[in-house]
């Protein structure tokens, strides 16, 4: 099954595509949206392009918390696409020095930011998925 990871953002949501069988995540693209009703349009165009069976949506402690938790609610009960949250700790920071060993340029690196921590944020439940 082919699952979206979501780092979401006030401004960006970060989308990675990732999938159950493989267990590995790959950064997708940066949606930008104006109001969170666009954004919620843009994942749902984004999940049914894919045919992705699940989001993944990352939360923080913190403000961003209720934000987060809320856009996965709105997301499901609009939409009914499954979604599941996951730990999303530091995953930007983590993102960021990734990008930086790997070599990527800082232009690349700041337009896909919120890509990479979706990704991390995706892997992580990936890797936390019992085998069956």
């Amino acid at each position: 099954m082919d699952i979206i990871g979501i780092d979401f953002g006030r401004k960006k949501i970060g989308v990675a595509l990732g999938n159950s069988e493989s267990r590995f995540a790959e950064p997708l693209q940066v949606v930008r949206y104006q109001s969170l009703e666009e954004g919620l349009e843009k994942i749902n165009d984004v999940v049914k392009k894919i045919r992705a069976g699940k989001v993944v949506v990352g939360v923080s402690e913190g403000t961003s918390k209720k934000e987060a938790i809320e856009f996965g609610n709105q997301l499901e009960s609009k939409f009914g696409i499954e979604v599941v949250f996951q730990d999303e700790t530091l995953t930007t920071q983590d993102a960021q020095r990734k990008s930086i060993e790997a070599g990527i340029k800082r232009k690349t690196r700041r337009d896909m930011e919120d890509a990479y921590a979706a990704t991390l944020i995706l892997q992580e439940y990936l890797d936390n998925l019992q085998q069956i």
